[in-house]
């Protein structure tokens, strides 16, 4: 598999990196590196845990995981989450620490590990840049951040040769950490909606009920609830409501409108009338208009 062995790669290049950072940040004392490393741990973990775990999520759905394995890859995502806002929090609890007690960095040390930096992670960047899956743009994307962050500790080290600012260090520092955290939020934010089975984000509820009550035979929806496993496979369950003879024609119809909302997955039943269950309320549509009063 082709995108696994590519994000073997990417780790293995990461992860020995960060180490290598880690040792490079001592010694030249730079928090800004430090800081970079931080960052690069957290992507080595997090491309990791997405290699272990994409060939974990193909795992084919057994009894113990009747929803199969997705969500596996959503676990590892707050994993690395909660480790990178550790990460951060104790970067930028140092950095600010240290501009009001500067330390002497070696700048020269600097220079040389920001061109290796920017050097290594294009590389991995242009390693990582082919595959469909979520996992790998990811990493890609991870990938280019770290050749953004070292351009910029690159910039720094050249100003600092020159001007011998060494308080740029620590700012650079906190920009880093900084960006790790705005990161880290906001894909907590994403694993936490899934986790609360919130309609994924790319999904118009009103705009696919409407497409769906559009295909030939359906009189009515209800019941209509969406799902993500991990952001990219989403699974649905309604009721229709239909006088079509030919059901599996219907139910194709309806699975192809369903696919291109990124619908892997339906379970959909058939009524021929309405149901008069007491819960069924139809939540979207417009006769009981409940869903709409909120806005107002």
């Amino acid at each position: 598999m082709k995108t696994e062995k590519n994000i073997l790669v990417a780790f293995l290049l990461n992860l020995a990196f960060s180490l290598f950072e880690l040792v490079g940040g001592i010694f030249t004392k730079s928090v800004a590196i430090l800081s970079d490393s931080v960052h690069d741990f957290g992507d080595a973990l997090s491309i990791g845990i997405s290699y272990f775990l994409e060939k974990k999520s193909r795992t084919a759905v057994d009894e113990a995981h009747t929803y199969g394995y997705l969500r596996y890859s959503v676990l590892g995502g707050l994993i690395t989450t909660v480790i990178l806002i550790l990460g951060s929090g104790i970067m930028m609890k140092e950095s600010i620490a240290r501009l009001f007690h500067p330390v002497d960095v070696d700048y020269r040390g600097m220079l040389v590990l920001a061109v290796i930096g920017v050097v290594v992670n294009l590389v991995a960047a242009f390693v990582t840049r082919e595959g469909d899956s979520l996992n790998q743009k990811s990493v890609n994307l991870h990938m280019l951040e770290d050749v953004l962050g070292w351009a910029v500790v690159l910039v720094g080290a050249v100003v600092m040769c020159f001007t011998d600012i060494g308080i740029l260090d620590s700012l650079m520092s906190i920009g880093v950490a900084a960006f790790i955290l705005v990161c880290a939020v906001k894909n907590l934010v994403e694993i936490a909606n899934l986790f609360l089975e919130k309609t994924p984000a790319d999904v118009d509820v009103a705009h696919l009920k409407e497409e769906l009550l559009g295909v030939d035979g359906v009189q009515d929806i209800h019941h209509l609830h969406i799902r993500s496993m991990d952001g990219a496979h989403h699974y649905a369950t309604f009721h229709v409501v239909t006088d079509s003879d030919d059901l599996p024609a219907l139910k194709a119809a309806l699975r192809a409108e369903l696919a291109e909302h990124h619908i892997v997955h339906a379970v959909i039943e058939t009524e021929t009338e309405r149901c008069d269950d007491v819960d069924c309320h139809p939540v979207f549509s417009e006769e009981n208009g409940h869903h709409h009063h909120h806005h107002h």
